[in-house]
């Protein structure tokens, strides 16, 4: 029996590019689909289930970033690639707190894409891989202050609400509170967020941590939670 093929959505007005796009990936084992502004990604989503996005910010009405924060706000959870012709950091910045996973400037390799691609799939799916997170989860539940993170449903409840986080800020969460008390840097957590397959000298971890920060702490601006040891990394301490 053929494993089914996962299915992916590219939302870019260029058509030219989103079929070189489309023709790789498919020879590389995957469903893909192309529409070309926010108002058709909507309707495409509305009928369709989808394995992950690569988005482009420069479209037609709503921008990229836009049409990222709403699917967040939406609660949909599976992975966003961002797209865009523009290097600025700011820009990277803008599109990683949005609560997009990755962020890949054009022109674009083609095999890059695709290696990340497969790595933002892995991670969403919990599939093992060199990361040991898994190894280290033990219980369904794990509690800090008036929050639960539940390993079953991916769920943070703050007592009874859900407190809504995307799928990286889940792995990041798990990272931590599996390794309390404990300095991780930034490699460390990558490792234990992605295996071995993030990119060196990857500070986009700085973002994450600021995202999430905004989400559990009294004060993000004098976390408790997760601590910044100087120099060396972070501290999570469920003490608070």
């Amino acid at each position: 029996m053929n494993k089914q093929r996962q299915q992916l959505l590219i939302v870019d007005d260029d058509q030219s590019f989103c079929q070189i796009i489309k023709d790789y990936l498919n020879s590389q084992g995957f469903d893909i689909a192309a529409v070309h502004d926010g108002i058709a990604m909507k309707q495409y989503l509305s009928d369709h289930t989808v394995d992950l996005i690569i988005l482009d910010v420069m479209l037609p009405g709503e921008n990229g970033f836009s049409l990222a924060r709403q699917l967040r706000a939406d609660n949909h959870q599976q992975p966003i690639i961002i797209l865009s012709a523009a290097a600025d950091e700011v820009d990277r910045v803008v599109g990683l707190e949005i609560g997009a996973d990755d962020y890949v400037t054009k022109p674009v390799s083609l095999r890059e894409l695709l290696a990340r691609v497969r790595t933002h799939l892995r991670r969403f799916q919990s599939v093992p891989t060199t990361s040991s997170i898994q190894a280290d989860v033990s219980p369904t539940n794990y509690t800090f202050g008036p929050f639960t993170l539940n390993t079953t449903t991916h769920q943070l409840m703050k007592a009874t609400s859900e407190v809504n986080i995307t799928n990286a800020e889940y792995h990041l969460l798990l990272a931590l509170v599996t390794h309390p008390n404990q300095v991780l840097n930034r490699d460390q957590l990558m490792n234990l967020i992605r295996g071995h397959d993030h990119m060196p000298f990857d500070r986009s971890i700085d973002v994450k941590i600021s995202r999430l920060r905004n989400k559990i702490e009294p004060d993000p601006a004098a976390p408790v939670y997760i601590r910044t040891i100087r120099g060396e990394g972070y501290l999570f301490s469920p003490q608070g």
